[in-house]
C-alpha cells in the first residue's frame, strides 16, 4: 500500500467545523508536505477548485498549479500529483506547463484529470460548462493532445473542442512516455474515457466490497482495450485515529454535526451535475469525496486491519483526508503505518 493525502488548500476538510488550524497558505502547504515527504508518504493531490468547496464560496483557497510549481521546487522524493479540469485550460498550454513542473520536479509530476461539475463555479470563472457526456467529449480530446504533444516531434489535432497544427513541444517532460494521468469517474462515460485513455484510476471513499466491484470491472474494462494494465488503484478516505474507539467515534459525531450551511455550496451541483453511482445524504457530504463510507475510523489496530482489507480489494494508493492535517498525518505515520505492516507480517507467518 502506498499512502498519499490531499494538500489543504481549503483551510480544511471539514464544512461543520470553522477552525481547523490549518491556513489555506502556501507557508502551511509546505510544511505539511516536506513534513510528509520525511514520514514517508508517497503522493499529494492537489485538488483544483478556484472557489472554496469546504469552508465557504467567500473563503480563501490556493490555486492548484502555482502551489504544485512551487512545491515541487522545495520537495525531494513525493509525487506531487494536480488536478486539472479541460473545461478551464488550453490543452497545449497545459502540457508545455506540465512538462516544465515535472522537470522541476525531476520527474515526480503527475495529473488527475476532472472533467467537472460545479455549474456556479464555472459561470464565474468563465468555464465551458457542457451536458455531463459533453464534458467527458472535451476530456477525451484533451488527453489526446497532452499525449501528442508529450510524445511526437510534432502534434496536429482536428477535433471538435481542440485544433492545432504542426505543434512543437520542447523540452519533453521526463517521464515517459508521458507523466503518470490519474482519472476518476463513475458514469459510463468516463470509464469508458478513462480505462481507453489513462494510466490510473482514483475512486471516492468506498467499503472494501464496493471497492472490490470496481476496480476488477475498470481491470476488465482496460484489458479489452489491450492496453497495458493500469499502474495504480487509488481511494479517497478521511481518517480518524484515536486511541480508543469510543473517542475516535466522538470525533465523528463531532464531525458530521451538520448545522452552518455555509460549506454546502456544492452540494446540489455535485449530487445533480455528476452520474453517480451511490447517493449521498448531506451528512456525508459532511466530509468530501465519501470520505467517510471507507471507516478507517478507531484505533490503529483496527484502521490497519481496514486497510489490508483494502489491500484485498486492490486498492493500492490511499489518498487520505484529515484534520488538523499535519499533526493527523504524523499520527497516521507513526502509529498506523507500521501496524499495518505488523499486522501483514503475522498474517503472512500463519
Amino acid at each position: 500500500m502506498k499512502y498519499g493525502f490531499w494538500l489543504p488548500i481549503f483551510g480544511g476538510w471539514l464544512r461543520n467545523v470553522e477552525e481547523e488550524g490549518m491556513p489555506p497558505s502556501y507557508g502551511y502547504a509546505k510544511k505539511v508536505v516536506q513534513s510528509a515527504e520525511k514520514w514517508g508518504y508517497d503522493t499529494t493531490l492537489i485538488a483544483e477548485l478556484y472557489l472554496n468547496d469546504i469552508k465557504g464560496t467567500d473563503k480563501d483557497s490556493l490555486e492548484a498549479w502555482s502551489t504544485a510549481a512551487a512545491l515541487a521546487a522545495v520537495t525531494e522524493k513525493i509525487e506531487i500529483m494536480t488536478a486539472v479540469r479541460p473545461i478551464y485550460h488550453n490543452p497545449a498550454v497545459t502540457a508545455k506547463m506540465a512538462a516544465n513542473i515535472d522537470h522541476i520536479s525531476n520527474g515526480r509530476f503527475t495529473l488527475n484529470i476532472v472533467s467537472g461539475w460545479w455549474a456556479e463555479e464555472a459561470k464565474q470563472y468563465g468555464g465551458d460548462f457542457t451536458k455531463h457526456d459533453e464534458r467527458y467529449d472535451r476530456t477525451e480530446e484533451f488527453i489526446k493532445v497532452l499525449k501528442g504533444l508529450w510524445t511526437e516531434e510534432a502534434f496536429s489535432f482536428d477535433g471538435q473542442f481542440y485544433q492545432l497544427e504542426n505543434t512543437k513541444l520542447s523540452p519533453k517532460p521526463i517521464q515517459r512516455p508521458n507523466p503518470i494521468l490519474y482519472a476518476g469517474g463513475e458514469s459510463e462515460k468516463g470509464k469508458q474515457v478513462i480505462s481507453s485513455l489513462c494510466d490510473a484510476y482514483v475512486i471516492h471513499g468506498h467499503t472494501p466490497q464496493e471497492a472490490s466491484f470496481k476496480i476488477a470491472d475498470m481491470k476488465e474494462r482496460r484489458k479489452n482495450t489491450g492496453l497495458e494494465p493500469l499502474q495504480t488503484f487509488g481511494m479517497a478516505a478521511y481518517v480518524i485515529c484515536r486511541d480508543t474507539e469510543e473517542e475516535a467515534q466522538e470525533e465523528l459525531e463531532r464531525i458530521t454535526t451538520v448545522g452552518d450551511l455555509s460549506g454546502y455550496a456544492g452540494f446540489k451541483d455535485f449530487t445533480s451535475k455528476s452520474e453517480l453511482e451511490q447517493k449521498i445524504q448531506l451528512q456525508d457530504y459532511s466530509v468530501s469525496n465519501r470520505g467517510l463510507r471507507p471507516n478507517l475510523i478507531g484505533t490503529p489496530e483496527q484502521i490497519a486491519k481496514q486497510i489490508l482489507e483494502f489491500e484485498k480489494a486492490g486498492v493500492d494508493l490511499l489518498l487520505l483526508q484529515c484534520s488538523p492535517q499535519l499533526e493527523e498525518l504524523e499520527r497516521f505515520a507513526k502509529q498506523v503505518m507500521p501496524k499495518v505492516e505488523e499486522l501483514r507480517a503475522s498474517l503472512t507467518n500463519i
